[in-house]
């Protein structure tokens, strides 16, 4: 972390590009606010968006703006986040949500810093710096053909890690420290420490939500706890052993992640079977992963394949190959796939 804050102090004032990688959860936002904040800019707008919550066409509106009458439900002309930005900084989160179409207005902001509103034909200048940050390795989307590789470049002039938490245990004493603090004085709580036990069961934890993770259960510690100390029954289930593991909710391409992690934790010792073994694994993950989604829509299939990210085709012949008897309810069907 010491190496992260080296490079933010170096790069914010600056006009380069950033791009800030990380685990969900790991502080991407905060960095990207104190390149702003120790930059020449800091007395300017600091506007964030979040590319992957909206769909392209609302996205570019919402980046550049639009004139009146360019679609339906456009009633009056209103600029975008880049204007709201002009003279600051834009944070532009889950940058790889973003289509090709829309990454090739982006790479013309980038180099030209400027752009036209949608359903209009006048070119607008703008001054805005772009911090952008993703949660994947944008260089896989290139090779997949999801991310322009120009557009990558252009952003990744001063690339910034965030490590997982995980990855540096010595840091959950400090943020455990400090939410104590906040949120003990938030809620007029009297818990100033940490039992020795419980901190030994947070630094334990592996912490796949990260620092929001963390957060998140010291808050709600906070709240459900009485007197001057945080106990470890203060602290959820899962954190002291106490609860099952969660069921398996990824999406669909996670399942080869998900075998490869079994197979890591000691089924590979079936010697030269491993890759027939690895295969019969993947299909008991995917099986599982099926059959919990399509509990989550109702078994209705065409959801179930939205949610998948697969044709209603491609999830009919898995339900046969798997022998999934659609009609039969979800826990009879994880039953015989455990049985099996």
């Amino acid at each position: 972390m010491r190496e992260v804050f080296k490079a933010v102090r170096r790069v914010a004032p600056t006009r380069a590009c950033v791009l800030i990688v990380g685990e969900t959860g790991t502080g991407k936002e905060l960095i990207a606010r104190a390149v702003h904040d120790l930059s020449p800019r800091y007395s300017g707008p600091y506007v964030r968006v979040n590319c992957g919550a909206l769909t392209e066409s609302l996205l570019e509106s919402e980046l550049f703006g639009h004139v009146r009458g360019s679609f339906t439900g456009a009633v009056d002309n209103r600029a975008g986040r880049f204007e709201a930005a002009h003279a600051g900084t834009i944070f532009l989160d889950e940058i790889n949500g973003t289509t090709p179409k829309l990454q090739v207005k982006l790479l013309r902001v980038l180099q030209e810093g400027e752009f036209e509103r949608v359903g209009d034909n006048n070119t607008r200048k703008v001054d805005t710096r772009i911090v952008a940050a993703t949660n994947r390795d944008l260089l896989d989307e290139v090779d997949a053909g999801r991310f322009r590789e120009d557009l990558y470049y252009r952003l990744n002039v001063v690339p910034i890690h965030l490590p997982a938490l995980r990855e540096r245990r010595d840091d959950v004493e400090l943020l455990v420290e400090a939410f104590l603090k906040r949120y003990a004085e938030q809620n007029r709580k009297e818990i100033r420490t940490t039992h020795p036990d419980a901190m030994r069961l947070l630094r334990d934890h592996d912490w796949p939500g990260n620092v929001r993770e963390l957060q998140n259960y010291i808050e709600r510690a906070v709240i459900l706890g009485d007197g001057p100390e945080l106990l470890p029954e203060h602290l959820p289930p899962q954190l002291r052993g106490e609860a099952p593991p969660r069921p398996i909710r990824r999406a669909a391409g996670d399942v080869e992640t998900l075998a490869a992690e079994l197979v890591r934790q000691g089924i590979r010792a079936a010697g030269p079977n491993a890759d027939d073994l690895h295969d019969r694994v993947v299909g008991r993950v995917e099986r599982e992963l099926i059959l919990q989604v399509l509990q989550a829509c109702d078994r209705v299939q065409i959801k179930a394949a939205a949610r998948l990210g697969i044709n209603r085709n491609t999830l009919h012949k898995k339900l046969s190959d798997y022998r999934i008897d659609d009609h039969a309810p979800a826990d009879g069907d994880a039953r015989r796939g455990h049985d099996e």
